[in-house]
């Protein structure tokens, strides 16, 4: 007959733990997704296409930054040589094909590029 308050409380207490992790758990989230929504929301990706990638290409290989075939991908040794153009003319160097970037080499933009 003493066992049977023990037991009891003891399944209450747990029964409290239980309850207030769950609503920390809860908690946490929700102010996890508060963050991220109060975050601004990124514009659209500016994007090279292939054609302008191949004549980033043919123009790194005549300037001697880049010395692969002009596959129209941006390859690691493709970015390596945009890196050192880049450097080379004084744009920020992110070896990336950027509207910058190709402004600078003379590649035309798109109609959807040049209104990003």
């Amino acid at each position: 007959m003493k066992k049977l308050p023990c037991v009891v409380l003891s399944l209450v207490v747990l029964c409290a733990i239980s309850a207030t992790a769950q609503s920390q758990n809860t908690n946490s989230s929700s102010s996890t997704a508060t963050a991220n929504a109060n975050k601004p929301k990124r514009g659209p990706v500016f994007r090279a296409t292939a054609d302008q990638i191949k004549q980033a290409q043919a123009l790194l290989k005549q300037r001697s930054f880049y010395a692969g075939d002009e596959t129209g991908k941006l390859s690691p040794e493709t970015r390596a040589g945009l890196k050192q153009y880049q450097t080379a003319e004084g744009l920020k160097v992110t070896g990336t094909l950027n509207k910058v970037t190709l402004v600078k080499m003379g590649i035309t933009l798109t109609d959807k590029q040049r209104l990003m």
